[in-house]
């Protein structure tokens, strides 16, 4: 695996970035995790056609176990950490449970891309530059039952800035059929490439810390799957993904939205899958 990990070596060295300094390749989590200020923590055993997110569950508490103890012994104390192996978001609670003296608030699972698979649908249906759709939000689990909501979501045109509701004026599109596009592209990918996601992840990742680091421009929020503090009805201790504001490397989940019954349901469905995910990890952490 080393061969394979000196390919990647010069693929970053390949890509000519003007920040990069060096590249450390490493299979010894002393040396990997070692003062480090942030983590992207994308080596998780992938997910196959057919497969569901919860399947890779029990073969990924080990790999998350080792890289949480490893973040706990040796990253910095601030260290951010972005999980992008899938199940992402209970992969993060797993690595957090693992590095107890790190905030658990410093564990995150990357929801950007759904994010971004929303804007760029919500964009199309608007024949407008991806850039001008803001403020979609995925709620909930990096999986199926995600609910990836435009009913905040603005998008800016010469007229000036609307609401994406308001412009589509289909709800049977935005409630149905956006909402299933969403939830069913990853497994859209593996069925037309054989393998998940890479550069539209990578991308969302870049995306996500990023703006962890830079923090969110006034008036827009992201996406990003942090631990419930109970907000908006979730329960407490899952990681779910919110609509967050971020300023000074500190997010903030966006408060006081409102959220119709049909929301209220698709909340629900995502947030029991996370509980069941929970009390899975839980049961296979006990034996």
């Amino acid at each position: 695996m080393m061969k394979v990990l000196d390919g990647v070596v010069m693929e970053l060295e390949d890509l000519a970035l003007p920040l990069l300094r060096e590249v450390l390749p490493t299979a010894e989590p002393a040396k990997a995790f070692n003062n480090i200020a942030a983590a992207f923590l994308v080596g998780a055993m992938p997910r196959k056609e057919g497969m569901e997110r919860k399947d890779l569950l029990a073969a990924n508490i080990e790999i998350f176990k080792v890289q949480g103890e490893a973040l706990n012994k040796y990253a910095r104390k601030n260290v951010k950490v972005l999980v992008v192996g899938n199940p992402a978001n209970t992969n993060a609670l797993i690595c957090s449970h693992y590095a107890p003296s790190i905030p658990k608030e410093n564990f995150t699972a990357m929801t950007r891309l759904d994010q971004n698979r929303a804007q760029a649908a919500l964009a199309a249906r608007l024949n407008v530059q991806v850039d001008k759709v803001k403020n979609v939000i995925i709620w909930g689990n990096h999986s199926s039952t995600q609910y990836p909501d435009a009913a905040h979501a603005t998008v800016t045109l010469l007229s000036g800035l609307k609401t994406v509701p308001s412009e589509i004026n289909d709800d049977e599109w935005l409630n149905n059929t956006f909402v299933e596009i969403i939830q069913k592209r990853g497994a859209a990918v593996i069925a037309a490439r054989k393998m998940s996601s890479a550069m539209s992840a990578a991308k969302a990742a870049g995306d996500h810390m990023r703006d962890w680091w830079f923090g969110t421009k006034p008036g827009e929020w992201v996406s990003m799957g942090v631990v419930s503090d109970g907000s908006y009805g979730i329960p407490k201790d899952i990681v779910f993904s919110f609509p967050v504001i971020i300023k000074d490397k500190q997010y903030e989940i966006v408060q006081n939205l409102p959220i119709n019954n049909f929301a209220k349901s698709k909340l629900d469905i995502t947030s029991k899958e996370l509980e069941e995910e929970r009390a899975e990890a839980n049961n296979v952490l006990k034996k």
